[in-house]
């Protein structure tokens, strides 16, 4: 099979051997890049950490020092790329493949490499699910960019790359595919699913290979209670709620207050702020599950844990307000674990020994706010249950997901964090449910390719327009050294028999457009037609009149 035939059958929206092909690619392409995101972050802690993310052992005048040269270090990087390609993270990631099938400029990548490594290593309060993300789209659109594939195999390239990169940073595939479908995409489709599915497999099993078979959390317990108690997580998850529009609301003001500052400025103060912190309450720095978890088995202190949640919540809201490259998501997770570890507290005057309820509550905080301040109830479900390996965590996590997410909503009027970011950054993610469906639907597999291009002073134009073999005639004229294409016909009246002969002239869209610039062009006059060209503007491969687009677009779906 040729590389032509290849891109024809990926421009079809439907499962194929070719797509599930792209899936695995792009697949192995994401995860090999976040593997060796990974690496680099690991390998810049070990430089001055001796136990990876554990900032308490090191001297107060370098946890003060470390935030602000990782901020200096992040300015440089992102002056040296050039500031205005520093748009990255996951709503940047959602704009992208909305608008632009999921190209993912290079610059913003570099960004996104470098400096969410720096802020990871440095003790931000961020995520590595930003970058993650972000580089895992990047690493597979970038390969269906290279090979000139359907801009339709481009996008579910990107949630490929997407749900590689998430699996390939927490060891969750099955997580990985609902997020994907879930806040990415946006949509289920089976010939989306299948390709994402093996895409996230690709980068569990290369994960693993590289840094072992253990799950992030599975050093959290889940231990069975009493069913008496599943009436408290509906109050708990209601608390999770409302701790989630306040981090929402927070983190939304803390951005639209420095919207004005200089960029510089904003990065500088995030390091700054974080290094204060971080030398009064230094396990309030980075966003990593193990030495969260080791702090609270090391606290029984309800002071200290309020503290310290309190400054994990301001260090996180700052740190994502004023720009540092990193992901939201990392740090929500360690709040809803501390906010757990607390809220299990009240407990103890109906056991005997709330601790033992500790890590269940953890877990159970971590799933219930990150449904409520992402709004993806159902990727916060299979996050924490594959990230902690408890499937029978299922039941008592819907009793607290579904509380805190209908609190945040419906009751405070919060909405996911990442549409509030794109609403504010004025970054469009919305298209018509027209031009959405028309989107998954390449050029290359409706066009007509029985054609005959003419010299337009053809002697035989009224043979060939007569001609049942020549389903279209295509008249090819120069202007001003211009090539122009002309779609010609009959123009016949329907109580006339005179027939007027017409030139239409057909405007171009490349071999990797879908339907919905096709639409674009036509909608207007409802008739006419567009031509297709391959690597030439004068190469045409096919013709789309305006009845093949309605003919598709009215064409009945399961």
């Amino acid at each position: 099979m040729n590389l032509n035939t290849f891109r024809k059958e990926l421009a079809t929206p439907h499962t194929s051997i070719q797509l599930c092909l792209i899936g695995i690619i792009g697949g192995v392409c994401a995860a090999s890049l976040i593997i060796l995101f990974r690496l680099t972050v690991d390998w810049l802690q070990t430089k001055f950490l001796v136990e990876t993310s554990y900032y308490g052992d090191l001297a107060p005048s370098i946890r003060f020092a470390l935030p602000i040269i990782g901020a200096l270090s992040i300015i440089l990087i992102a002056y040296l790329t050039g500031f205005k390609h520093y748009r990255m993270g996951i709503p940047f990631v959602i704009h992208r493949i909305k608008q632009f099938f999921g190209r993912i400029p290079f610059r913003t990548t570099v960004n996104q490499f470098l400096g969410g490594a720096v802020a990871l290593a440095s003790g931000f309060s961020v995520g590595r699910e930003g970058p993650s993300v972000h580089l895992g789209a990047f690493g597979s659109s970038f390969f269906g960019q290279w090979f000139r594939l359907p801009n339709n195999s481009i996008r579910i390239l990107s949630g490929c790359g997407i749900a590689a990169g998430i699996s390939a940073s927490f060891n969750t595939p099955f997580a990985a595919v609902i997020f994907v479908m879930e806040v990415v995409l946006r949509e289920y489709r089976i010939h989306i699913f299948i390709p994402v599915m093996l895409a996230a497999a690709c980068g569990s099993v290369m994960t693993r290979a590289v840094f072992g078979e253990l799950q992030e959390l599975s050093f959290i317990q889940f231990h069975d209670f009493s069913q008496w108690i599943y009436l408290y997580l509906i109050v708990f998850g209601m608390v999770l709620g409302a701790i989630a529009t306040l981090f929402n609301n927070s983190l939304m003001l803390i951005m639209k207050r420095s919207n004005r500052l200089n960029m510089v400025y904003r990065l500088l103060i995030a390091g700054v702020v974080t290094g204060v912190v971080g030398v009064i309450l230094p396990d309030s720095l980075g966003a990593h599950f193990d030495s969260a978890h080791a702090f609270i088995a090391d606290n029984d202190s309800m002071k200290i844990l309020i503290a310290v949640l309190c400054a994990k919540f301001f260090l996180t809201i700052v740190a994502i307000g004023l720009g540092i490259p990193g992901g939201v998501m990392g740090p929500v997770f360690v709040i809803g674990m501390i906010s757990g570890a607390i809220l299990v507290a009240p407990l103890g005057m109906f056991v005997d020994n709330p601790n033992d309820l500790q890590g269940s509550f953890s877990l159970l905080g971590m799933a219930g706010l990150m449904a409520a301040v992402v709004h993806a109830p159902l990727a916060a479900l299979s996050a924490v249950m594959e990230l902690s390996y408890s499937p029978q965590l299922i039941l008592p996590a819907i009793l607290v997901i579904v509380p805190a997410y209908v609190t945040s909503t419906q009751l405070l009027g919060n909405s996911s964090i990442f549409i509030r970011q794109l609403t504010f950054q004025k970054l469009p993610f919305t298209t018509s449910s027209v031009i959405g469906e028309l989107q998954k639907t390449g050029v290359l597999s409706v066009m007509e390719e029985n054609y005959k291009v003419i010299s337009d002073n053809n002697e035989n134009l009224v043979g060939l327009l007569d001609n049942p073999e020549n389903t279209l005639v295509v008249s090819k004229s120069a202007e001003e050294e211009q090539i122009k294409f002309s779609i010609v016909g009959y123009d016949q009246k329907p109580d006339c028999d005179t027939r007027r002969i017409t030139y239409s002239e057909m405007k171009g869209v490349r071999s990797q457009a879908t339907l919905a610039e096709v639409y674009e062009i036509l909608a207007a006059k409802r008739q006419g037609a567009v031509f297709v060209y391959a690597a030439s503007y004068e190469e045409i491969i096919g013709i789309i009149t305006w009845d093949i687009l309605r003919n598709n677009l009215h064409k009945a779906n399961y």
